[in-house]
């Protein structure tokens, strides 16, 4: 008898799906994005300009050289810091969307996949800024963060890597696999207050 490795969720022994705490509805929804393949993205030395021509030519979109996330046709790049990105595809396999990625930017930038070293959650609400506000020392206000935003800081001691999708806000929150656990106890206590929905992918 063979046996096989099968992906399994970075939450799937802590989180429990449906409604928490006391207020209904829930003024908080979040969902766990296993649909993302992920890749690392670092600009070769003095390669960054001819970088972001490769990138405009091959995917459509403009490398954001600021903390900001830019998106067409599925596949993102999220500033990770200068020279650095998060890249993202949807519904495509990690090792694939990596292959692509080696070959697009071959001589340009190093790639290596993050689809299984990271755990992505979806979080949305209008009271999800006062959920961050609980445990990240970065201002979330509109006036200072706006959808097409991202950040690289830590909540509760746990490093993440944090974008915003809408005005809504609804976010996105990138953390190292190993300390899923953590964060979600942190965010299940956090957003008790509020009412929490737990929703499948």
């Amino acid at each position: 008898m063979v046996n096989r490795l099968a992906p399994s969720s970075a939450f799937g022994l802590v989180h429990r799906l449906g409604h928490h705490g006391a207020v209904r509805p829930a003024r908080i929804a979040v969902c766990e994005r296993t649909d993302l393949a992920l890749a690392s993205v670092i600009a070769r030395r003095h390669a960054e300009r001819a970088l972001a021509t490769r990138i405009a030519d091959t995917f459509a979109l403009a490398l954001p050289v600021t903390p900001h996330r830019c998106e067409a046709g599925g596949v993102a790049f999220i500033w990770a810091g200068p020279g650095q990105w998060l890249a993202t595809a949807e519904g495509e396999p990690g090792h694939r969307f990596e292959a692509r990625l080696r070959k697009a930017l071959a001589g340009l930038a190093s790639v290596c996949d993050q689809s299984d070293g990271r755990a992505i959650l979806h979080i949305a609400g209008p009271r999800a800024r006062d959920l961050f506000a609980k445990g990240l020392p970065v201002d979330l206000d509109p006036s200072v963060m706006q959808p097409g935003a991202t950040l690289v800081s830590a909540v509760a001691h746990i490093g993440i890597h944090l974008w915003q999708l809408d005005a809504l806000p609804t976010y996105e929150c990138a953390v190292a696999r190993s300390y899923a656990h953590s964060l979600w106890h942190w965010l299940e206590a956090s957003a008790a207050e509020f009412g929490l929905t737990v929703a499948p992918e």
